[in-house]
């Protein structure tokens, strides 16, 4: 029986043809589309989501189904021996709350350890590359949780949103700051560091915005993130929901700014996008966790 197992959601942007190569397990995320229910790169793409938020369509992101959780952790607890589960951040969903109560439950308990440390998207994917790094050294799935969720705080993303129409229906601004924000090409740059997506600034247009980002990463290299970088412990991070031709020019412009820094790029889960819309751009820095 092999030790340890990781799992984690669609909302990691980790495809199911790259959780096959990298050896670890992705339970699809549900999504409700006018009523329809579909799961996250089973029998919803990303061309489908995008046609229907282009189309109007009311789309709303739920919690998996406790029993499908346990079935997962069933089935993979005849082939590990203990399992790192690593979802969505608690601060953006309620399904990791629901995944520790059930670890905490026979026959879960002392084989399933729930990692919360405030990732989403990209910055979850890094997390569990930087799971397998632990595993690879020795240690146990108690003590990867724990250096896992101590590195909680060692992250930064910035998201810049090319249209205020879905933070408008999701609540987070309202309409007259909609349509004043269109008027003047108002691009909202969004901050990722404690586990919730929160409003950073705002730049008159999305090249501006993009330079806000890149000045803000050079930020905390310089200060915050310091002794990491010297250490060569900072990951540098992009993800995207623009098409191919921005990104690959967002991702130029990157190359350009921190040469010599791999970038780990994903495309936006659609749970992000869901908030973000299409021609959405980030940038984001992660700790490699110290044990």
């Amino acid at each position: 029986m092999k030790k340890i197992g990781i799992v984690t959601d669609s909302h990691s942007s980790i495809s199911p043809a790259e959780a096959a190569m990298m050896g670890v397990h992705v339970l699809p995320m549900p999504f409700d589309v006018d009523g329809q229910s579909y799961f996250e790169g089973v029998d919803l793409t990303r061309q489908q989501f995008f046609a229907y938020q282009r189309a109007g369509a009311t789309i709303g992101t739920s919690q998996p189904a406790p029993g499908a959780v346990m079935a997962l952790w069933d089935e993979l607890l005849k082939e590990y021996e203990a399992l790192l589960y690593m979802p969505i951040s608690s601060g953006l969903s309620s399904s990791c709350q629901t995944a520790i109560a059930l670890a905490e439950e026979e026959p879960y308990a002392g084989r399933v350890f729930v990692v919360d440390n405030g990732r989403v998207g990209t910055p979850l994917h890094r997390s569990i590359l930087d799971a397998q790094e632990l595993v690879e050294k020795g240690l146990s799935a108690a003590e990867c949780k724990v250096a896992l969720e101590a590195a909680k705080g060692d992250v930064v993303i910035y998201l810049a949103v090319e249209t205020l129409e879905y933070l408008k229906r999701g609540g987070r601004i309202s309409s007259t700051a909609a349509a004043v924000g269109s008027l003047l090409n108002i691009k909202p740059i969004l901050h990722l560091a404690t586990g919730k997506l929160e409003s950073y600034k705002k730049a008159r247009g999305m090249n501006k915005a993009c330079e806000a980002m890149l000045e803000s990463i050079r930020s905390d290299l310089a200060i915050r993130f310091q002794e990491a970088h010297a250490r060569g412990d900072v990951f540098l991070m992009a993800a995207g929901s623009a098409d191919a031709q921005t990104t690959a020019k967002w991702l130029a412009q990157i190359e350009k700014a921190f040469p010599g820094m791999p970038i780990l790029y994903d495309d936006l889960s659609m749970g992000v996008s869901c908030h973000t819309g299409e021609g959405a751009l980030g940038i984001g820095l992660s700790v490699r966790p110290r044990v």
